[in-house]
């Protein structure tokens, strides 16, 4: 959507020097620096970005700015979308948008006034009885919802990040020279605190993504030093892919990475609708986690074994779809123990990863899964926390592990007599 582009750093879109001051109206110097200092305290603390939009456009109306939408054109780094936008409207409130990652987003951003904005390093005024329609792609909606006046300003953030915020009103009159005098006034403030706010949310969500939810909250509330580890009581799962290697030997890198994807997408879901959290991807594999919800200590169980089924039904469905070039197959393990996560490695390069005696068992049980023919099995310990009558396979030693596991898989549903 917005280009991340590694070039010199670019002219500031206002002064930040004080000299913006010297055009701000006689008598409002005083409501403008509230509107600043607003934007920098308890703007910058609002738990959504949906009311610090709101809350600067109401500000600006009270300071006599005829504000009746402004948007937000912002990048980010998310594994499903390259941009956020959010527009509010006095009628409507703020609504947002996901850019999608790709061409459609590219369009888009080259036929919006954003691209004009951020190759000019200015700011862009725009009469709108001037302006032809097919000047930008927002303009026929502007004039049909009977705005008269827009404001594009580029915003330029320290990461190299090229974004935008626009003005806009219905005012007969349009923005005078002192509307846009206080615009120019407190806009170095909401960009620095869009820019904070915007380097916080990226770096929760870059953490969640590659090291799941729980790890993440742990870091950024400051477990990171090396040999830290917290212990959880859960139900575990680990998955994996049948045959991958043979499968993939003569994929081209992305064949196999598509081959993977699709894989994981029947997996993941039905895992996070029961509450479980994938910790770690393991190559073909994953390991994922569903904690003991207090005193109910069937729930976690209860949860992993739905969620594993769902599993391969999904992975059913795919193949009967003809989503893979080859049938695929799923081997998933179940186990109940405890999981710790623990930061490991050296000098400044860690890893938040899972140890623990139970995850290794996980791992060995998932290695019979194969040699019994069968896609799910489970534990003794696991199979404790159920209701039910599980079929047993039989003990079995375990790599690693000097005692043997009864393991079990679940008796097949009874089918009912069609009448």
């Amino acid at each position: 959507m917005l280009e991340r582009r590694q070039h010199p750093p670019v002219p500031p879109t206002a002064a930040a020097d004080g000299s913006e001051a010297d055009d701000v109206p006689f008598g409002a110097l005083q409501e403008c620096v509230a509107i600043r200092d607003w934007l920098l305290s308890e703007g910058a603390r609002l738990p959504e970005p949906d009311d610090l939009i709101a809350g600067f456009a109401e500000r600006l109306n009270q300071v006599g700015v005829p504000v009746d939408r402004t948007s937000t054109a912002i990048d980010t780094l998310h594994s499903e979308y390259s941009g956020i936008g959010r527009i509010w409207t006095r009628e409507a409130g703020t609504t947002v948008r996901l850019f999608p990652h790709g061409e459609a987003s590219e369009r888009a951003y080259a036929a919006s006034p954003f691209r004009k904005v951020h190759e000019d390093a200015a700011w862009l005024i725009l009469d709108l009885a001037d302006t032809p329609d097919d000047a930008y792609s927002v303009i026929p909606d502007l004039k049909a919802a009977g705005y008269t006046h827009y404001i594009v300003v580029p915003l330029f953030f320290t990461n190299g990040t090229h974004n935008g915020i626009t003005f806009a009103t219905r005012d007969p009159d349009g923005f005078r020279d002192e509307d846009v005098a206080i615009l120019r006034f407190v806009m170095p403030a909401l960009a620095a605190v869009m820019e904070m706010r915007l380097v916080t949310k990226q770096l929760d969500t870059v953490l969640r993504i590659y090291v799941g939810d729980e790890p993440h909250r742990a870091i950024l509330s400051g477990d990171i030093r090396r040999g830290q580890v917290k212990r959880i009581r859960s139900a575990i799962l680990f998955a994996d892919m049948r045959d991958y290697t043979r499968i993939s030997a003569d994929m081209t890198p992305e064949e196999a990475v598509d081959l993977l994807n699709i894989f994981f997408d029947c997996l993941v879901p039905p895992i996070e609708r029961e509450g479980g959290e994938v910790l770690k991807y393991l190559g073909d594999g994953l390991l994922a986690i569903f904690r003991e919800p207090g005193d109910d200590l069937g729930g976690a169980a209860k949860g992993a074994l739905t969620a594993a089924q769902g599993a391969l039904q999904a992975l059913e469905e795919a193949n009967t779809l003809h989503q893979f070039a080859v049938p695929m197959m799923a081997g998933i393990a179940l186990h109940h123990g405890e999981a710790a996560y623990g930061n490991v490695g050296s000098g400044t390069r860690l890893d938040f990863t899972v140890i623990g005696r139970d995850v290794n068992m996980a791992s060995r049980i998932a290695r019979l899964n194969k040699t019994l023919g069968e896609p799910l099995l489970m534990s003794k310990p696991f199979v404790d926390f159920l209701w039910g009558d599980p079929v047993p396979l039989g003990e079995h030693v375990l790599d690693g592990f000097s005692e043997p596991m009864m393991v079990y898989r679940p008796r097949p549903k009874p089918h009912r007599r069609q009448r």
